[in-house]
């Protein structure tokens, strides 16, 4: 499992609002100032209830902080993922990433079966600090799925 000082490879693929929106992890943060959190999927209710609108709540505070990009990762497709970025007014704040094979999280070791809830793999839910590819900080439940050390406010303060 990805821990700090873990790089995150750059020859990685998520897509954004269609599959046609592919972008390279190398172009996603290298250089870069990004905090990125993952979800077990859109449209659930802690990850819509609680942990992205926390996120963009909380969005201005993480650029405050010099943050170049907020990014939500899940292991959905990329229109579900365009559907529930608008349905959370996240756009602006939030970039909300399909990760449909689930390839970047299987490559952080961030996966999940939740095949019996959710019908496949998915990601565990957390949230990282990332500095041109690197991780500086990294949140992950322990069970994988609750709602407590992955969630902004505890990322802002660390940061």
């Amino acid at each position: 499992m990805a821990s700090v000082g873990f790089r995150i490879p750059g020859d990685l693929t998520l897509q954004e609002d269609s599959p046609k929106n592919a972008l390279t992890t190398e172009s996603l943060f290298s250089g870069k100032k990004v905090v990125v959190f993952g979800v077990p999927g859109a449209f659930t209710p802690g990850c819509s209830k609680t942990h992205l609108p926390g996120f963009v709540a909380d969005a201005d505070k993480f650029k405050e902080k010099g943050v170049d990009d907020v990014i939500c990762v899940t292991v959905n497709d990329a229109f579900v993922c365009g559907a529930w970025k608008d349905a959370n007014n996240a756009a602006g704040k939030v970039r909300v990433l399909a990760d449909p094979a689930a390839a970047f999280t299987k490559a952080l070791g961030l996966d999940l079966d939740l095949s019996a809830a959710l019908g496949n793999v998915r990601s565990k839910r957390y949230s990282a600090y990332v500095v041109d590819g690197e991780i500086k900080i990294l949140n992950v439940e322990a069970d994988g799925t609750g709602l407590s050390c992955s969630l902004a406010p505890g990322l802002l303060a660390s940061i």
